[in-house]
């Protein structure tokens, strides 16, 4: 267990665990401890990143203009069709405004936008400072949806003691309100939603790809590349297929409780999630023809990329990799995928993980490996040292990290331009892995 340099965090000892050495017993789903600058993001974070993908809508952050930095340039998500979601508006509060209050510069700002872009739906995030001067952003909201007939919803993203996982309800929740209530509940045959999808490489075209190859229709994809009109019609879907468990999961319930949507739980990353996802969503219908058609496809998809997966994995065999990722549920499927080109993970860590998450965590990982829940900089990099990684897998926050330790970085989240979803995605990520793993620059560091 690393400990040096943690003895001014000594809350934290609960939060790190070596599997093999006692029963997994993580202090885990709590607040952030203060001081300890983690590696979480803001409630607004989390709720842009749900909801920024819908491409014919507008989004207008209410806040301070520094709250804007966290907008679609900081995750790319990919459209086939409008681009509206890369414009970030910001009603800029100034100091002003904060005195008197923002209601009135919101107004003229989401008129002046809904006037001049012609949107289908306007999302308004409220930022902390909203918190605090209490403008009433659900009547401003409501008055310019009269005025202008379109939906404008509130996202309540305020929350100093917030986390990401509360922005997921937020914005969730502003999902929901768009639903078509009159619409017909499971009306369409062999048709899914999927949920937790954002399109960030591309990934929702080639899992939609596939789906249209065994004869699936998907209604919606929320929320990549995503329409306005396609989320309202959500509700005729038989089923919801949930692809991030930690950001969608509460909507999928919340919808089958409305609704009487079944869904369930897949992960469209590695050979192995990729073929079950298919295989259950196939199995659910019951469908003899459409599980044949499944089992096509898997076998395709596969004979056309093991050959080049078994190049990469020759000369990985054995390297070590570090993850440090939002949910557990990505972390499972990077252990299974980086297992399948024979590298050892000696750390996966999560911003956000239930314990019995991590109890799962600490059982498919070997021996010795350190499980670590909400880290810091501190700790991430007291524990990639420890364990020699080769290799460490993040997002945006985690590559300063890495590069200052002299370790090869994967994104895995945030900033990357390649799509890892699907068989095709497999192949993307083992020649991302082999090129960073066996790249001559690293010679040069003495770790």
């Amino acid at each position: 267990m690393p400990n040096q340099g943690f003895s001014i965090l000594g809350q934290r000892k609960n939060a790190i665990h070596k599997t093999g050495e006692a029963p997994c017993t993580m202090s885990c789903d709590t607040k952030s401890l203060a001081g300890s600058v983690s590696q979480r993001a803001c409630v607004f974070c989390g709720s842009r990143v749900v909801l920024y993908p819908i491409a014919d809508a507008l989004h207008l952050v209410h806040g301070p203009i520094g709250c804007a930095a966290y907008t679609w340039d900081i995750r790319g998500a990919l459209s086939s069709g409008p681009e509206l979601h890369r414009l970030s508006f910001s009603t800029d509060l100034k100091e002003k405004d904060v005195i008197f209050g923002g209601e009135k510069k919101l107004e003229a700002a989401l008129i002046h936008l809904i006037e001049k872009y012609a949107p289908k739906a306007a999302f308004v995030y409220s930022t902390c400072i909203i918190g605090i001067i209490g403008d009433d952003v659900e009547a401003v909201c409501r008055k310019v949806e009269a005025k202008k007939g379109i939906p404008v919803r509130p996202v309540h993203s305020e929350g100093f003691k917030g986390t990401k996982k509360d922005g997921y309800k937020a914005a969730c929740t502003a999902l929901f309100s768009l639903f078509d209530q009159k619409a017909l509940p499971a009306s369409r045959p062999l048709s899914i939603n999927i949920l937790g999808e954002f399109n960030i490489g591309g990934e929702a075209w080639i899992i939609k790809e596939y789906y249209r190859r065994i004869g699936i229709d998907v209604i919606s994809v929320m929320t990549g590349d995503s329409r306005v009109e396609e989320i309202m019609k959500a509700p005729e879907a038989k089923l919801n297929v949930v692809q991030c468990s930690g950001s969608m999961t509460g909507l999928a319930k919340d919808m089958e409780k409305a609704f009487g949507i079944p869904f369930i739980r897949v992960s469209y990353f590695g050979i192995e999630d990729v073929a079950k996802a298919l295989y259950d969503v196939a199995s659910f219908f019951e469908d003899k023809d459409l599980m044949e058609r499944t089992k096509d496809l898997v076998r395709e998809e596969i004979r056309a990329i093991l050959p080049e997966i078994q190049r990469y994995k020759m000369d990985l065999q054995g390297k070590k990799a570090a993850l440090y990722v939002g949910g557990a549920f990505k972390a499972f499927s990077l252990i299974r995928a980086l297992d399948a080109l024979g590298m050892e993970v000696v750390m996966a860590g999560t911003q956000t993980g239930a314990g019995d998450e991590y109890e799962e965590l600490a059982r498919i990982c070997k021996p010795g490996t350190l499980i670590v829940d909400d880290a810091n900089p501190l700790e991430l990099s007291a524990c990639v040292m420890e364990k020699g990684a080769d290799l460490f897998i993040g997002g945006v926050k985690e590559r300063p990290i890495a590069f200052k330790l002299g370790l090869g970085f994967c994104d895995h989240n945030h900033e990357r331009k390649i799509p890892l979803a699907g068989f095709e995605g497999m192949v993307n990520f083992a020649r991302e892995v082999h090129a960073t793993v066996t790249s001559p620059v690293f010679r040069f560091f003495d770790r």
